[in-house]
């Protein structure tokens, strides 16, 4: 029996099982590891903390999934791999052996360099986390002890949350968002179109703006910018660029500068031939391409085509990252901007759009057997 682990249920490893499950390699038993049995997709979770969904809309159920597919899930933490054994550590002290292994367990906010980040700030990931934590933001709103909050992060994940944010707490309370970024402007990978629109949002709604403002520490009550600005805060949201989770070091595999796993365009890492890696906690050489879920989607396919090359012999198939990708902005209210390369869409259209992707995302992973 051939042993296939995937580590982490994110947007590649669905596609995988599902694939599998469709269309079964023979002698070959699929695991999927991951520490929660629920998993948020990411793009609604904008429309989640505005309160368009709930959490129930939003997840697709990791247990459900592999059961349909024939495939064991096992909700645990992954720790280490030996790439001699061939074995996954997991944090409760068991271990699972494996002929090949993938990872997809995402990345994480980036906290390094700033002090108090990671004992004061919510990270935006893991989604499950910061939903938790959203649940008990919304009741100090209710009950007046949510007067300021802070939003640190200028791409598109830091400015969908503080539009969603201040859409949901508006009714409840009087609260100040402000919005924080070391960049000397808003969504600096789109183009002047869709800053435009989403600025123009910001400003609408009262929300302040701070850029260039590196934050250098995070405190209970504040955060402090390095030219000593403080700005009071109630809860501080950390939603900036991408980080490698730190386990990743106790894998032995060939890492970028960054701590993410180095794959080739077969998906396959550069220096384990039993380990291939996808969605943000991989970085394909020689290619650049932001750490985004549209990105994570496309590489399902090809990562479980040669998932089933590499158990039966075959030449693993190239596959290179797409140079354009749609990214669909929500504005909190059903509201959403359509950005494509050098062109800009806005309107309630495009959030009924967004929408039904999402819906139809979802659906596809939590058929009922």
């Amino acid at each position: 029996m051939n042993r296939v682990v995937l580590v982490g249920g994110g947007h590649s490893h669905i596609e995988v099982v599902r694939r599998f499950g469709a269309h079964p390699v023979p002698n070959t038993g699929i695991t999927l590891v991951d520490t929660a049995r629920f998993a948020t997709y990411t793009g609604m979770l904008p429309g989640l903390i505005a309160g368009h969904y709930d959490f129930h809309d939003c997840r697709i159920d990791l247990a459900s999934l592999a059961h349909r597919a024939n495939a064991r899930f096992v909700q645990a933490s992954a720790c280490a791999i030996d790439t001699t054994q061939r074995q996954l550590a997991l944090s409760d002290g068991t271990s699972l052996d494996y002929d090949l292994i993938s990872l997809d367990v995402g990345s994480v906010p980036s906290t390094a360099g700033v002090a108090g980040a990671a004992d004061y700030a919510i990270a935006v990931k893991p989604f499950s986390g910061f939903v938790q934590q959203w649940d008990k933001l919304v009741e100090g709103a209710r009950s007046g002890q949510l007067r300021n909050v802070v939003v640190v992060g200028g791409g598109a994940a830091g400015v969908e949350l503080v539009l969603a944010m201040q859409y949901r707490l508006t009714p409840l309370a009087t609260t100040r968002f402000a919005l924080m970024s070391d960049a000397h402007a808003l969504l600096p990978d789109h183009n002047p179109g869709t800053r435009a629109a989403l600025e123009h949002l910001l400003s609408q709604r009262g929300i302040e703006v701070h850029l260039n403002s590196r934050i250098e520490r995070v405190e209970p009550s504040a955060v402090v910018t390095s030219n000593a600005t403080r700005i009071a805060t109630d809860a501080t949201i950390w939603a900036t660029g991408a980080g490698a989770p730190t386990w990743l070091t106790n894998t032995g595999l060939t890492l970028d500068a960054r701590g993410f796993v180095a794959v080739d365009e077969h998906l396959q890492s550069t220096s384990h031939g039993g380990v291939f890696a996808a969605g943000d906690c991989a970085t394909i050489q020689g290619h650049a391409y932001p750490k985004s879920g549209v990105y994570a989607v496309r590489q399902g396919p090809p990562l479980a085509e040669n998932l089933r090359n590499a158990l039966s012999g075959k030449p693993l198939a190239k596959y290179r990252p797409q140079r354009l990708a749609l990214a669909l902005i929500s504005g909190g209210n059903k509201y959403a901007v359509a950005s494509y390369g050098r062109y800009k869409l806005e309107g309630a259209w495009v959030w009924r759009w967004k929408n039904y992707i999402d819906r139809n995302f979802v659906a596809r992973y939590n058929l009922k057997t």
